[in-house]
């Protein structure tokens, strides 16, 4: 006699996180470090470090997503601006009272679009999942992230119902303009357009080749008249994404009727380069941003 379908062998179990790691105390600050956010078969598990004040007191979330142009980078730092700060901006954000979980996601290399923004996602998810046992106010969350983290952070911001606000830093928001706005700035040290390029590595294809996906994944075409406010900081001497993007997501949410607030600071490259002046404005505009739209 054949076997019915409950007597069907099970098939394997589902990947799950590993359990949360406890906590590291220092300073004030309890930092859980390589948290198992997700497990993706076929890939390495996904994770991210949640720092937090070291007290039992429920606090809003800051959801930190790293730049390098989808090929690099690690949740571990903000960027080279910020490498001697001493307290880094993630301690200086929970001395402003905010847990911050910086994330990573899967880089180019490893998969194509959408994979980035289903990783960011789902460590948000993850993170709403389990806010009690954390101590986080997921309903108060904002999204911060810079250059290809800024891009993340935006559709992340667009597309993900309970997002409070979203701080970009010179993140790029229209895939497909991009080829045309460096190559309008006479300073861009890359082409967007190339078949090695960034943009094409994590499309698949050049953005001009591949217009569906590039628009898919591009803020601009993401905005509605509910987005959540969003803070955009962008250097007008940026070399590698030009603050055109950030102006062109600016229109794109006045048209829509949504809340946001352009600076372009004047002479600042990418990643603050070579002026750390610039480095400390954007985080103190983010800070002021964050306290507003959280506390």
């Amino acid at each position: 006699m054949s076997a019915s379908s409950t007597d069907a062998p099970a098939g394997p179990p589902p990947l799950r996180p590993a359990p949360i790691p406890g906590p590291e105390r220092a300073g004030g600050v309890a930092t859980r470090r390589a948290v198992e956010y997700a497990v993706v078969p076929g890939y390495r598990p996904l994770l991210l470090d949640l720092h937090r004040p070291d007290t039992t007191a429920t606090v809003p979330l800051v959801l930190f997503l790293h730049g390098g142009g989808w090929r690099v980078g690690s949740r571990a730092a903000v960027g080279p601006a910020f490498a001697d700060w001493d307290p880094s901006p993630f301690a200086r954000l929970v001395g402003a009272g905010f847990a911050v979980a910086s994330v990573d996601y899967r880089l180019s290399g490893e998969a194509r679009f959408p994979a980035q923004l289903d990783d960011v996602a789902a460590a948000l998810a993850w993170l709403r999942e389990h806010a009690a046992e954390l101590g986080l106010d997921t309903g108060r969350t904002a999204v911060w992230g810079e250059s290809a983290g800024g891009h993340l952070a935006a559709l992340l911001g667009l597309t993900e119902p309970g997002v409070r606000a979203v701080a970009d830093w010179y993140g790029p928001s229209d895939l497909a303009a991009l080829p045309a706005d460096a190559a309008a700035t006479g300073i861009a040290v890359t082409d967007p357009g190339a078949p090695d390029s960034r943009e094409a590595l994590l499309l698949g294809a050049p953005p001009q080749a591949a217009a569906e996906v590039a628009r898919a994944a591009s803020p601009v075409a993401r905005v509605h008249p509910a987005a959540p406010p969003f803070l955009l900081v962008h250097g007008t001497a940026d070399r590698f994404v030009p603050c055109r993007q950030s102006e062109r997501l600016a229109e794109a949410l006045a048209a829509a009727g949504a809340p946001h607030d352009l600076q372009l600071l004047e002479g600042a490259d990418h990643m603050w380069l070579g002026t750390p002046e610039h480095a400390r404005t954007a985080f103190d505009l983010t800070l002021d941003f964050l306290r507003h739209h959280l506390s």
